[in-house]
């Protein structure tokens, strides 16, 4: 007989786990051995607890963006975006994130400043997220081609959370620029 808490849960069944999601996550890296930091990151990425599946993009060189706009004298960046489909709540990616980051020696002194490796929770399903510390969508996930390229070539239907088709966004941005 299965013996249940005050509030109908019972203690002998197993929790249901909650469904899997795909986050979009962003990867990126200007300093040290940029290829051989973000092969490392994404396998890091395949180990984390209730990560079922890490479908990366080929990475694509950059120009740094810092505050004052596009800044060519900096080193060049290497960006891609992986579809991670996960059990783990956004915070707690978030977190896993942040965590592999330090192990690689990411620093967090300036805004915008080049960095070894730089990994940016994106999109988390259709999650809207706006506090200090978890903004999903991220807010300037649109404005970047080195975003929203890399996207497109792991999920050619991708769709951004209050922007709407990703490939509509690339080609906004393209006609503007």
């Amino acid at each position: 007989m299965s013996r249940r808490l005050a509030e109908g849960i019972s203690l002998d069944e197993p929790k249901p786990h909650p469904a899997a999601t795909d986050a979009v996550v962003a990867y990126g890296a200007n300093l040290g051995d940029r290829a051989a930091t973000i092969a490392a990151a994404l396998e890091e990425l395949t180990r984390v607890p209730l990560v079922e599946a890490v479908l990366a993009s080929q990475p694509v060189e950059s120009v740094a963006v810092t505050l004052e706009g596009e800044d060519a004298s900096a080193p060049a960046y290497l960006n891609g975006v992986a579809i991670v489909t996960t059990r783990l709540a956004p915070t707690v990616l978030l977190a896993y994130l942040h965590a592999i980051e330090a192990r690689h020696g990411r620093e967090r002194r300036e805004r915008w400043g080049s960095r070894t490796l730089d990994l940016d929770l994106i999109a988390f399903g259709d999650v809207r997220s706006d506090t200090p510390t978890l903004q999903l969508p991220h807010p300037r996930a649109a404005e970047r081609e080195f975003v929203l390229a890399p996207w497109l070539s792991v999920d050619p239907d991708a769709v951004l959370s209050g922007v709407g088709r990703v490939d509509e966004a690339l080609a906004r941005l393209r006609s503007d620029a």
